[in-house]
């Protein structure tokens, strides 16, 4: 009988033991993918990737459409020639020259960073396609992707806002 009871606390200390390494391994990973050091597909972390639709890609835009946070502590500045070539490209879309005559306006070009590690660890990184902003007063945001190698739009999304003020 005493060889039985031995046995379960072992084993009721081994699990409870394992759970807490479970646990403990659970919190590493979330503070490490959180700290923006485990993402390596273009985008540095998470908040980057997907974009806000209220104008503000994951809350670090510093004014204008030239620099912009890329992780934590990098940040990109975007030459006047490559917005001017997304610009350029967009304009010659004619759903978004539609948009542009409707009184929507340019507000931000930001590139899609690729990074390529070569087979001698060799790291290139090269901006394949953007993401531009339109805005239309308060009430419209467009987020037009565009595809910089085949020099064309690939996607538009446009939300719109209705306001219904009352008196």
């Amino acid at each position: 009988m005493e060889v039985i009871e031995t046995e379960r606390k072992t084993k009721t200390l081994m699990i409870s033991t394992m759970l807490v390494l479970a646990i403990l391994s659970g919190i590493a990973v979330v503070v490490y993918a959180n700290s923006g050091m485990g993402y390596a597909n273009g985008s540095t972390d998470n908040t980057n990737s997907i974009p806000n639709f209220m104008g503000d890609f994951g809350g670090r835009h510093h004014g204008d459409m030239g620099a912009f946070g890329w992780g934590r502590g990098i940040f990109i500045n975007v030459s006047q020639e490559f917005k001017d070539n997304v610009i350029n490209i967009v304009k010659s879309d004619s759903d978004v020259q539609s948009l542009l005559n409707d009184g929507y306006n340019i507000t931000d070009v930001r590139p899609i960073i690729n990074a390529m590690v070569g087979a001698d660890g060799t790291v290139t990184l090269k901006a394949t396609s953007a993401i531009l902003i339109l805005s239309k007063d308060t009430t419209g945001r467009a987020t037009v992707w565009v595809s910089i190698e085949q020099a064309k739009v690939t996607r538009i999304e446009i939300l719109t806002i209705t306001v219904i003020e009352k008196p």
